[in-house]
C-alpha cells in the first residue's frame, strides 16, 4: 500500500467513526468537521489527504505552518487549497506569522494574546482555549475568567469569537467535554458583538466519540490519519 493509499484509507476510518458517533447522538455527521492534525507530517502527505477530499488542517508551530503553507500555497495539481487552522500555544511574537493567514486560531487564552491579534488589523476568527480541569501544565483561560475575555472581543474591530477549545486531561474526557458545553451554553445566551459561539473544538483520535457524543463540531485528529508523528 502507498503512502497516499495508507491516508485514504485512514481518513475514510476517521470519517466513519465521526458519522457513526454523529448517528448514536442523534446529530447528522455534516454537524462535525474533521480537522486533520497535519504537525510535523510533510507536506506530501497533506497533499495525499487533499486528494482524499480533505480540506481542513491543523499546525501546532507558526514557522511550520508558515513554511508547510508557503510550500502548497502554489501548487496547482491540489485539488482544492487547504484550510489552514492553528491549534497549538501561539506566542504573542508569532502572532504575524499567523494572524490572518488561518480559517481559525483555536487557542486564544488571555487578553494580551487577543489585543496582539487584534493589531495585525487583519479579520481573524478565533476560539477561546478554555482550561476546564485547571491544570497547571495546560494553557487555556479559567471558566471564572471567560465572561471578560468574550467581552473585550466585543470592543475590538478586526476579531471574532466562534466557540470555545479544549484539550482535556489524561482520562475520562467526557465530564470537561460536558463542561465545556456548558460554558458555551451559557455564554451564548448573553448577545455581544463580535461573538457567536458556534463552534465547539473538542475530541481527538482516542475520545473524538465522545466529544462528539457531547456536542462537538469540530475534532482534532492526526494520529488515527498521518500515522504517529516524528520525534
Amino acid at each position: 500500500m502507498t503512502r497516499p493509499e495508507e491516508i485514504a484509507r485512514n481518513l475514510a476510518q476517521v470519517r466513519a467513526r465521526i458519522a457513526a458517533a454523529a448517528g448514536a447522538a442523534g446529530r447528522a455527521p455534516d454537524s462535525v468537521r474533521l480537522l486533520a492534525v497535519s504537525k510535523k507530517m510533510p507536506a506530501d502527505d497533506v497533499r495525499a489527504a487533499i486528494a482524499a477530499g480533505q480540506r481542513a488542517f491543523g499546525e501546532n508551530y507558526a514557522q511550520e505552518l508558515r513554511d508547510k503553507s508557503a510550500l502548497l500555497a502554489g501548487d496547482s495539481t491540489l485539488a482544492t487549497p487547504p484550510e489552514w487552522h492553528f491549534i497549538g500555544p501561539l506566542q504573542s511574537n508569532k502572532v504575524k506569522v499567523v494572524a490572518g493567514r488561518v480559517a481559525l486560531v483555536h487557542s486564544v487564552d488571555s487578553p494580551a494574546l487577543l489585543d496582539a491579534i487584534e493589531a495585525r488589523g487583519a479579520p481573524q476568527a478565533c476560539l477561546i482555549q478554555v482550561n476546564v480541569a485547571g491544570e497547571a501544565s495546560k494553557k487555556g483561560v479559567a471558566p471564572a475568567d471567560l465572561p471578560a475575555l468574550l467581552d473585550r472581543f466585543a470592543a475590538l474591530k478586526f476579531v471574532r469569537c466562534d466557540g470555545l477549545m479544549l484539550i482535556p486531561p489524561r482520562g475520562d474526557a467526557r465530564p470537561h467535554f460536558a463542561a465545556l458545553r456548558a460554558l458555551r451554553d451559557r455564554e451564548a445566551s448573553r448577545a455581544r458583538p463580535n461573538v457567536e459561539l458556534r463552534e465547539l473544538s473538542m475530541g481527538m483520535t482516542d475520545d473524538l466519540e465522545v466529544a462528539v457524543a457531547e456536542g462537538a463540531t469540530i475534532v482534532r485528529v492526526g494520529t488515527a490519519i498521518f500515522g504517529p508523528r516524528p520525534t
